[in-house]
């Protein structure tokens, strides 16, 4: 079946209509740990390799990772799945938090640890990877599928991301279904009882995962993804066998393939320039083509986009999200370096994250910045030369009211965004509607946080406790004398001091 590609004004209006989507994301949560090093020796104690570690990192991982995916599309997200009453629980809930992902359905289970995957990375090669997690599924906690079907009928989409660890069984899939009560719902199945998944909207499994399937409900199929016509008719039995809505075939490098409700079936030839890493493609898929649903989108506009960004996705290495910017660039659209630069908070906080990884240093710094002066660029290009990114969180037109009065700012937020943004030696943007940036900080966690030499010391720095409990400092930066935004607001209206 044929399919028309939107405009451009139509995937710009689709993005924008999806950012502030509310989309409740249910499975199984768990931290990806990783330990990167070097090696160039073998062990004497046996025929292993030597890894000189150099530096670590933990991030949210199996569905908790498909809700970063969506924060980095402008999602509100909350977040339901079950995680051990131990420290590595507590840091997956800080950094769920960070996000600003509502966490009230997370529950804690004492008798199982949080999911844990440690993996050993030299250079861009995997060495090893060890797992931490319970091996029999648990019972499902009292109480969680009638909260569950209740937050179900509370947002715009449902996102079932199923590892196969036992959160989603049979009652919490019927919940959240019964509670969509016709909102989207896409599942990201596992293991081979997708009778659970039956009501849902999308079924999005992978090659593999459909292979399996169809060979239990005695049905042949190739191993290795096929042609579009025969994946398109694997499709079309899957959506047949289990009575869905519609399914989303993921077919990795060869692209997607779609089985309609009304029978159509189509397919989507992957849209990747390059191939930097594979890991977290599904998630992206799935996430983007969930929110695009929310948003309104058609299914096959909605897997159509999804696919877009998959493409985006493996071009990047590592744990990296795609935004709707690189949505948009994957489509030949280009932007000014500048307009890839305002964030929200949880966008903020994953280019933070992702910086880290790759040992580099992230600065933060805040204020109203209502006219710009001498003053503000030198703290700005001060403040950039303590690291290798430059995070400025500006006050939102209504805090600055809050704090500088009613005839406060001057400029508008998006002004003052944008001319910020325009500044080489800043890196991104962020506005914050809260009085102080405490909330923020604790989000994009700063190895430095800066602010002018008119603070007596880092005491009366608002965050500076956040920063040290994450191991970074505080640096205070001499003012240019006789620079400010208030003087010049008096000077220009003929006011005297």
């Amino acid at each position: 079946m044929a399919f028309e590609e939107p405009a451009t004004a139509a995937v710009h209006a689709l993005l924008k209509n999806m950012a502030g989507r509310r989309v409740l994301v249910i499975g199984d949560g768990m931290l990806d740990c990783y330990i990167y090093g070097a090696s160039s020796r073998i062990s004497p104690e046996a025929p292993v390799q030597i890894v000189q570690a150099e530096r670590s990192e933990e991030l949210l991982g199996g569905a908790a990772n498909a809700a970063k995916c969506l924060v980095a599309l402008g999602a509100n997200v909350s977040l339901c799945c079950i995680i051990g009453e131990d420290a590595e629980g507590e840091r997956f809930l800080a950094q769920a938090r960070s996000l600003r992902m509502d966490t009230s359905l997370v529950r804690r289970d004492p008798n199982r640890p949080t999911a844990t995957k440690t993996r050993i990375v030299c250079g861009r090669q995997h060495i090893l990877r060890v797992d931490r997690e319970a091996r029999s599924a648990g019972r499902t906690p009292p109480g969680f599928p009638p909260a569950i079907q209740a937050a179900a009928q509370e947002v715009d989409a449902i996102l079932l991301s199923d590892y196969n660890k036992g959160i989603l069984d049979e009652t919490v899939c019927a919940a959240a279904i019964a509670g969509a009560k016709g909102r989207p719902v896409l599942v990201d199945p596992k293991g081979d009882r997708w009778e659970r998944y039956r009501g849902a909207t999308v079924v999005k499994p992978n090659w593999r995962e459909a292979l399996s399937f169809l060979k239990a409900h005695g049905h042949t199929a190739d191993d290795k993804p096929a042609a579009d016509a025969q994946s398109e008719a694997a499709a079309g039995q899957l959506r047949r066998d289990l009575r869905a809505g519609n399914i989303l075939l993921s077919r990795a490098e060869h692209g997607v393939s779609l089985a309609c409700a009304d029978g159509a079936t189509l397919s989507f030839r992957a849209r990747a320039e390059k191939v930097e890493d594979e890991a977290g493609a599904g998630d992206t898929l799935g996430a983007a083509t969930c929110l695009a649903l929310a948003a309104g989108a058609p299914f096959r506009t909605a897997a159509w986009l999804g696919n877009i960004a998959a493409g985006a996705k493996v071009a990047k290495f590592g744990t990296l999200t795609v935004s709707s910017h690189d949505i948009l660039s994957a489509l030949g659209e280009q932007f000014a370096k500048s307009e890839r630069k305002c964030m929200t908070a949880g966008q903020a906080a994953q280019f933070a994250a992702a910086l880290r990884s790759a040992g580099k240093k992230v600065v933060f710094t805040n204020g109203c910045f209502d006219i710009l002066h001498i003053g503000h660029r030198t703290l700005l290009q001060e403040a950039r030369q303590l690291g290798d990114a430059l995070i400025v969180g500006i006050n939102t037109d209504a805090s600055v009211k809050r704090l500088k009065g009613p005839q406060r700012p001057i400029n508008s937020e998006a002004d003052r965004a944008g001319l910020l943004s325009a500044m080489e030696f800043v890196d991104a943007v962020v506005l914050f509607n809260e009085d102080t940036p405490l909330e923020l900080l604790k989000a994009i966690k700063p190895d430095v946080l800066c602010k002018g030499g008119d603070y007596r010391g880092k005491e009366e720095v608002v965050g500076w406790e956040v920063v040290e409990s994450c191991g970074g400092k505080v640096a205070l930066i001499n003012l240019v004398e006789g620079r400010s935004t208030t003087k010049t607001i008096e000077k220009a209206r003929g006011e005297k001091r």
